[in-house]
């Protein structure tokens, strides 16, 4: 749901908070923040791994307080910045068009209702003290610089942003500024959180697209500030295929992949699939199971009904089925059936924590559009099975239902 939020007066609270900015922003900055308590979580069956010193850590037994949980209604602050080097072709309301309300709609459809983010636009430019062009704005940013640039951005928009208000802040540069790259677009964490109006800010969503910008951008960053790890594999040169892992499943692997919606493991993690949605295989003999299309609107009794099959593999390891087809933010999906995939928790951010498994290894889809053909027509169809030969569990899909489940049959080879 977009507000507009038109900006209170600047006149008494001008200098009310600088001093704490300037002192909190001595702090180092890192790419990720101190691992926080896990607590208690709704995921208490047998197949939940346990979280790990990870980071970003794909365990669901628990949740990471540093982290707001996206199981409730957030707020979250949009700040445009301009520079002295530059005079803005846009406007803060054009540019806020590129984000909402697209983003709040995604994360509405893929929580099933549960999650709402609420987006206040700050409707005007808020001027940094020196040019772009002075930040060093790189994807691979020097820490130094980024804290200057952070630090720069909140005695700016501190006399007209009241940040206790907001569980999420978006900074974004104005994009024609020529010391802005696009590809430094990023969540920033803090070692140590500024302290600003009365409240700890621990991370920011550092926003430096172009207009338009990449699909679905900000919904990836977002899932950053909610504990979920880059599923894509960057090469260690910078070139090559990012998208090995797991192609165009799941946002945080791609932007730009024809099936955004995240795993159904993410949305268990997230709290938007409860444990009465899971169901957890065991060795003993084969099983059936009837899933529910991960991407189809929730329906009464829906809470009853299974959106994930888990078989858990290792102390750190498990297997995991979804159905996917061409609904909601899956709308563009290249094919459809039952997703295979393998999740491990003891596995950080970047480094391959989730693994698609190929369901048609000889073939690929979707060249054109697809960000990686080879795993595009990864799902199982009706008749089809996969042989998972590492951890002995071989998965066919049976039928569809009238309702429109889809029938999987799970046996166990060892």
């Amino acid at each position: 749901m977009l507000r507009r939020q038109t900006p209170p007066g600047v006149g008494s609270r001008r200098f009310r908070r600088i001093a704490a900015v300037l002192t909190s922003l001595s702090a180092l900055i890192a790419t990720s923040i101190v691992a926080g308590p896990a607590t208690a979580s709704e995921a208490s069956l047998s197949c939940a791994l346990g979280r790990t010193d990870a980071h970003h850590s794909e365990g669901v037994d628990g949740w990471n307080d540093a982290y707001p949980r996206p199981n409730r209604s957030l707020d979250a602050v949009m700040i445009f910045l301009s520079f002295p080097d530059a005079r803005p072709t846009t406007t803060p309301q054009q540019l806020s068009g590129d984000y909402f309300p697209a983003t709040s709609q995604f994360f509405d459809r893929a929580s099933y209702g549960t999650f709402k983010l609420h987006a206040h636009i700050q409707n005007h430019w808020v001027r940094m003290p020196h040019p772009s062009t002075a930040y060093g704005i790189q994807r691979d940013w020097d820490s130094g610089r980024r804290a200057g640039y952070l630090r720069d951005a909140v005695a700016a928009a501190e006399p007209s942003v009241d940040f206790s208000r907001y569980d999420l802040i978006y900074l974004v540069a104005d994009p024609g500024a020529p010391g802005v790259d696009s590809d430094a677009t990023k969540v920033v964490n803090l070692d140590q959180p500024m302290n600003v109006d009365g409240v700890e800010l621990r991370r920011f969503v550092t926003v430096f697209e172009h207009s338009p910008p990449d699909r679905n951008v900000l919904a990836h960053e977002t899932g950053h500030v909610f504990d979920l790890p880059d599923l894509y594999h960057r090469p260690q040169d910078g070139k090559g295929d990012w998208d090995t892992y797991v192609g165009d499943w799941d946002l945080m692997g791609s932007q730009f992949g024809l099936a955004p919606e995240p795993f159904a493991w993410h949305k268990w993690h997230l709290g938007w699939i409860t444990d009465g949605q899971v169901d957890c295989v065991e060795r003993s003999r084969p099983t059936v199971h009837a899933l529910r299309t991960l991407s189809a609107p929730e329906e009464p009794g829906d809470h009853r009904r299974t959106r994930l099959l888990v078989v858990r593999t290792g102390p750190d390891s498990a297997l995991a089925m979804e159905a996917r087809a061409a609904v909601g933010n899956d709308r563009h999906v290249c094919t459809e059936g039952i997703l295979v995939y393998r999740v491990r928790s003891d596995t950080a951010s970047g480094s391959g924590p989730v693994q698609v498994l190929d369901g048609h290894p000889g073939t690929s889809a979707c060249w054109g559009t697809s960000v990686y053909p080879p795993l595009a027509d990864a799902p199982l169809g009706v008749g089809e099975s996969m042989n998972d030969t590492e951890d002995g569990v071989r998965i066919q899909v049976e039928r569809r239902t009238a309702g429109g489940d889809w029938v999987v049959k799970v046996t166990h080879s060892s």
